[in-house]
């Protein structure tokens, strides 16, 4: 299967059902009084990570995602049937991201499930409008519609070592020893064209996820070569191994360039912690390899270790293999300390007001422009070809205060007043 990790599709939630009006019509009983029931919500898009999914390939042939939407209420007080929710499998470490780039759902672990649009609520039938002083409703409400728009799906491998540095730095080659991974390697730069995970066994319960992602060259933050993209499955990891060919004419030129695009990607990866591995050194003096460790020392953090190795002899993999292992332990302990931290520092938000009841009036030319969620919201699940349903909009209206702000911004008998976007309606 092709490898995707990074896609666009269009979600839409279900449609809630409309409300049913209806009277009872039965032998020997007058005036039976309404009896149309509500309608269905809509089914809700939810997203579930999969460790069976690797790639977004699916997404490819499937731009829209849509959930069943709610059916229309009946007769009898019948309530309509539900939309069925639409559940989308994704692999584990799947973004999913609105249009202005706004994160949704960041789906990391197996089996974790988002519902990443709501289905719209079911409108209400004239059975539940009866009142002491309205005996006979004939309003039934149209169903809401469910959420929809435009999202980013980005896949972030989970892995806890990522593997960087120049084509040809021996990455593949690495990973291949130290799991049963498999990449394509060859004597050619660019053999590595997607990301590749391996398996690194330490001890009997120990384990290792290892990410080695294509080799970046000068320039890839700007689009060259392979470009940035494959820098996503590297977010998440807990240390990086920056792998430099000994062989290279300039090793801390090598050096520079690599933590150049790290920093200019739109995370600075820079700040995650790195092991530098300067390898191919099973053909170097014990001198010749001191002078090499002691030229890059110069421009690396002071912190960050530098080890010799070979992944082709084997020289310094295991104990590279160690020194990364005790790093990613030291990481993830800070990180779960540091979300204890935040947890418990989480303090309850008290709100004064709800801000759904907010409207606001402007008048336009030749018309009054309304909005505010809760008046849209009213506003959508009117029938407009209804007269009963018009007038109950424009009760409530008079109760929220809107229809005096139209007058006081000299709103007159059959003045234009829109709601909704495309929802109209005369003063």
């Amino acid at each position: 299967m092709i490898f995707v990790d990074k896609t666009q599709v269009i979600i839409h939630a279900g449609d809630g059902g409309d409300g049913f009006s209806s009277f009872r019509h039965e032998k020997f009983i007058d005036r039976g009084g309404p009896d149309g029931g509500d309608g269905g919500s809509g089914g809700d898009v939810i997203f579930m990570a999969s460790r069976n999914q690797n790639t977004l390939a699916n997404f490819r042939f499937q731009k829209e995602l849509k959930a069943e939407s709610g059916s229309r209420g009946s007769r009898s007080k019948k309530h309509g049937k539900s939309g069925v929710d639409l559940i989308a499998h994704v692999p584990v470490g799947t973004a999913v991201l609105d249009g202005d780039g706004k994160l949704l759902a960041d789906l990391v672990n197996d089996g974790q499930q988002s519902i990443i649009a709501k289905g719209g609520n079911g409108g209400f039938g004239n059975a539940h409008f009866i009142s002491s002083v309205r005996q006979a409703p004939r309003i039934a409400e149209k169903g809401e519609e469910g959420e929809q728009f435009m999202a980013s799906l980005e896949l972030k491998m989970i892995a806890d070592v990522g593997l960087v540095g120049l084509p040809n730095a021996g990455k593949s080659t690495l990973l291949s020893v130290i799991s049963h991974a498999r990449p394509e390697i060859a004597d050619y730069p660019f053999t590595t064209l997607t990301p590749n995970l391996g398996v690194v066994d330490i001890g009997k319960e120990d384990s290792l996820l290892f990410a080695d992602i294509p080799g970046l060259i000068e320039g890839a933050a700007s689009g060259k070569g392979l470009g940035d993209e494959f820098l996503r499955h590297i977010e998440r990891t807990s240390v990086l191994v920056h792998m430099i060919d000994v062989y290279e004419k300039d090793i801390v030129k090598s050096y520079k360039i690599i933590q150049n695009e790290l920093k200019n990607y739109r995370v600075n990866l820079t700040k995650l912690p790195q092991i530098i591995a300067l390898n191919k050194a099973e053909g170097l003096g014990e001198d010749d390899t001191d002078d090499l460790i002691q030229s890059i020392k110069e421009v690396v953090p002071k912190k960050t270790e530098i080890l010799a190795v070979s992944a082709k002899s084997g020289q310094g993999v295991d104990e590279l293999i160690r020194r990364v292992n005790t790093i990613v332990k030291a990481e993830k302990l800070k990180t779960k300390r540091l979300k204890s931290k935040n947890k418990a520092e989480v303090m309850p938000i008290l709100r004064l007001t709800n801000m759904d009841d907010g409207w606001e009036v402007s008048k336009q030319p030749g018309l009054f422009l309304v909005t505010g969620k809760k008046i849209e919201r009213f506003a959508k699940r009117t029938d407009f070809s209804s007269p009963e349903g018009v007038q109950r909009l424009k009760d409530i209206m008079k109760k929220m205060g809107i229809t005096h702000e139209l007058a006081r911004q000299g709103a007159k008998h059959g003045t234009k007043i829109i709601i909704a976007k495309d929802r109209q309606l005369r003063y």
